[in-house]
């Protein structure tokens, strides 16, 4: 009983565990995700035009990328109120908003609607914070697939939460709402205890390359799985039983990770175990070894010669040592003037502050407000894209996106990792590579072939997740973990900045001027006598046909060749920094 009493509080405090639990609370954090499908329900209930839905969706693209104060409280609080806060702002948010949907509250001004979206998709950024936190302190030296793991099942949670709520068969669709304030929830307040810091970095064990295995498995098979389920909803009818039974199978896969620390604790050998270092890769120690003078007269990974660059590491830090006694020599005796290092140099820790005035790292951002800014608003117009091609059933669409998005942020993860693993090449160059993916699908829907629909959820599902797990590593090594919490949040500005203009502006324009001019064309076909029954009130506010979006995808499809071009750029300027840091000859 005392052996057993030890193993449980060894289960409660295995870092295993706590990412399992993460993976949890991601599973249904994507709550904007879900506003391709909340939207059109919105819009019916509340009367609104396109251009006020899109205000709707820039409150809540606000909401999911602000999160300094997330950032900021995970410093001063315990993990499990960080969580809570989310869960208080989460369920009051969307709560509210059910209520004046459902009409069981009066209509409240346009502006009051979205200030309540932002709060409810604020609570999103405390639930991302707290788990990644937790998991990256946790595994310091796999951050790759933690982040993209992660990220993916918050990518994946609209699909998930689409279909729990077909399980429920609720009466009107207004319930998605109150699905939405509630569901996510009760799930993070049952596990918000189980989501910390357990001093992960000593529990390194032989094994844990075959979990990480096995959890890939489990994407691999919950996407693949979603997207048959999907699939078959939508080629055939189910009865309410057989969708009770898919939604039971979907919950077990996304709960049997919870093998790997059960088998760990309870099943396994105890062996004894390693501890990952927390300090920084070897090349950057070379530099801070240096101290804190350096030649006035340039930045070292930018003038160093490309045959140095070439050689093996122990060589290299030979030389290394042999200029600093030189320098240091020379210096005491005047013959060269050195002075304090202004600030730090690529591949080492920034401060936002210091990463502003840096050019790749405004490269990068600009980058992302043209791709990932139309990526989602792909995702925010989806239910509206599809309504207007003459489906009927639009959240189809918006959780066929929502898994690619899923298994973008993993794929993506695990490809630019053995592209600067293996090759030495700078990661951004992913980021490049699916920025021209992007503007091939958006051109394709432009053009208005068949079934253009399908391969933008796809393509832009898959491309936009994998910017959010290439980024997130990119920043990383070229301007430090010590501030990353700050720069990771100020880069997610970067997508409501492009939806604020591609979505608020642009499509919400086009799409309003093209419903118009139908609605007179209407009016004046039936006029003429051609039998065309007179259009209703508020038929102007629905466009038809591809034309409703084409001319917007087609300038998006432009601004993603500009963000391949700043892609390429950032890479050029890198090749150097990233032959440090992973100590091999480029490519």
């Amino acid at each position: 009983m005392v052996q057993f009493s030890e193993k449980f509080r060894g289960f409660l405090n295995d870092r295993w565990l706590v990412f399992v639990a993460s993976m949890w609370v991601q599973s249904c954090s994507g709550i904007g995700y879900l506003f391709g499908s909340i939207s059109p329900v919105i819009k019916s209930g509340m009367g609104y035009n396109q251009r006020q839905i899109a205000l709707l969706g820039v409150a809540k693209d606000l909401g999911d990328a602000i999160g300094f104060l997330a950032g900021i409280l995970c410093e001063v609080l315990p993990i499990w109120a960080v969580l809570f806060i989310g869960v208080v702002q989460n369920f009051v948010g969307y709560g509210v908003v059910w209520l004046i949907v459902a009409h069981k509250l009066p209509a409240l001004p346009l502006w009051v609607l979205c200030i309540l979206i932002f709060i409810g998709t604020n609570g999103e950024t405390y639930f991302n914070t707290g788990a990644l936190v937790s998991c990256v302190q946790n595994f310091p030296k796999s951050r790759g697939p933690i982040v993209g793991i992660l990220k993916g099942f918050a990518g994946l949670s609209g699909a998930i939460l689409t279909q729990v709520y077909a399980m429920f068969n609720f009466p009107d669709q207004a319930s998605l709402v109150f699905m939405v304030a509630v569901g996510p929830s009760i799930v993070i307040t049952a596990v918000m205890f189980l989501v910390r810091p357990v001093g992960g970095h000593k529990q390194v064990r032989p094994s844990d390359h075959s979990s990480f295995l096995f959890i890939y498995s489990i994407c691999v098979i919950l996407a693949a799985y979603l997207l048959a389920v999907l699939l078959l909803q939508d080629l055939s009818s189910l009865n309410e039983n057989v969708v009770i039974f898919l939604t039971i199978v979907l919950l077990i896969l996304i709960v049997l990770p919870i093998i790997i620390p059960i088998f760990l604790v309870f099943f396994s050998e105890p062996r004894p175990v390693l501890e990952e270092s927390l300090l920084p890769e070897p090349e950057k120690q070379e530099s801070s070894r240096m101290g804190s003078f350096i030649l006035s007269l340039s930045e070292v990974e930018d003038e160093r010669s490309s045959e140095e660059d070439t050689l093996p590491p122990s060589e290299r830090q030979k030389r290394i040592a042999h200029l600093q006694a030189k320098l240091y020599q020379a210096a005491a005796e005047g013959a060269v003037r050195v002075k304090r290092r202004k600030g730090p140099r690529r591949g080492e820790d920034f401060t936002l502050l210091q990463a502003l005035v840096k050019a790749d790292f405004w490269l990068i951002f600009l980058s992302l407000v043209l791709a990932s800014g139309s990526g989602l608003t792909v995702i925010d117009n989806l239910g509206q894209m599809s309504q207007s091609l003459g489906y009927s059933n639009t959240h189809i669409f918006v959780s066929m996106i929502s898994i690619w998005n899923f298994l973008g942020r993993v794929a993506g993860g695990y490809f630019s990792e053995n592209i600067v693993k293996y090759y030495a090449y700078p990661r951004p160059v992913a980021m490049a590579a699916v920025q021209v993916v992007m503007a091939f699908a958006l051109f394709f829907y432009a053009m208005g072939y068949p079934g253009s629909i399908y391969v933008v959820s796809v393509l832009i599902g898959l491309c936009y997740g994998a910017h959010w797990a290439i980024v997130p590593a990119a920043v990383s090594e070229l301007f430090g973990l010590k501030s990353f919490g700050a720069l990771y949040n100020f880069l997610t500005l970067a997508s409501p900045a492009g939806s604020l203009i591609f979505s608020g502006v642009i499509a919400s324009g086009i799409y309003d001027y093209q419903a118009k001019q139908q609605h007179e064309h209407r009016i004046q076909s039936s006029g003429l006598g051609l039998g065309v029954p007179l259009v209703v009130k508020d038929d102007f506010l629905t466009c038809y046909g591809s034309i409703c979006y084409s001319l917007t995808m087609g300038i998006m499809s432009g601004l993603c060749i500009i963000a391949f071009i700043l892609s390429m750029i950032v890479v050029h300027r890198t090749k150097r920094v990233y032959a440090q840091l992973y100590g091999k000859p480029l490519a």
